[in-house]
């Protein structure tokens, strides 16, 4: 056994039974050890599940970084915006470190619920920079009545709202179109029809 498969392991674990649900047995079980081998490696489930949601921050962060490195100089401001939502919906539905992270952040186990509280805000911090930066940037392109922060907060609003619905409902109709109506909603909103993005 390596300690990436105990890793892997417990991120699917926990993702698909959440801290209540996933046993150390299981996870021992999916890497074929005996449960006590992991002790080796970690003193409980708690410290397993932590060290699992912290890692899923790092991989989070490192996928909402190259997203927008890649993209921001190729796309419109209006697609870039766009493409990151419904990116976004699509790797919740089929990568395990999202939808574990996802879950985690928006249903903590409660004797847990502040730690996962305050180490979520590492990740909504950064894309709060990174929005806010990119928001800036595109300055002249947006309605002059909404700063580059209450732009960034709408942004993140309506991200909020798509977990909430996808967290609930998963992949429908229905969040394609509160997807669609939402974005068209905020884009229509700050975007300032006097000018034409270059």
């Amino acid at each position: 056994m390596t300690f990436n498969q105990l890793k892997e392991a417990a991120l699917r674990q926990f993702a698909l039974n959440g801290y209540e649900g996933a046993s150390l047995s299981s996870i021992a079980n999916e890497v074929g050890i005996k449960k006590q081998s992991i002790y080796t490696y970690f003193k409980s489930k708690e410290e397993l599940f932590i060290y699992s949601f912290n890692h899923s921050i790092e991989q989070e962060i490192q996928f909402i970084e190259h997203f927008f490195t890649v993209h921001k100089s190729k796309l419109s401001l209006e697609y870039l915006l766009y493409k990151f939502l419904t990116e976004y919906m699509n790797r919740y539905e089929k990568d395990k470190n999202t939808s574990f992270f996802i879950r985690t952040s928006y249903f903590p186990p409660n004797h847990l619920k502040e730690l996962i509280i305050r180490e979520s805000y590492q990740l909504t911090n950064q894309v709060e920079y990174l929005l806010e930066s990119l928001f800036k940037e595109k300055s002249d392109l947006l309605n002059g009545k909404f700063s580059a922060d209450t732009t960034t907060a709408a942004y993140l609003t309506i991200l909020d709202g798509l977990f909430v619905e996808m967290l609930y409902g998963g992949k429908s109709e229905r969040l394609q179109k509160r997807i669609f109506s939402s974005w068209n909603v905020f884009w229509q909103g700050i975007y300032s029809s006097k000018r034409d993005e270059k």
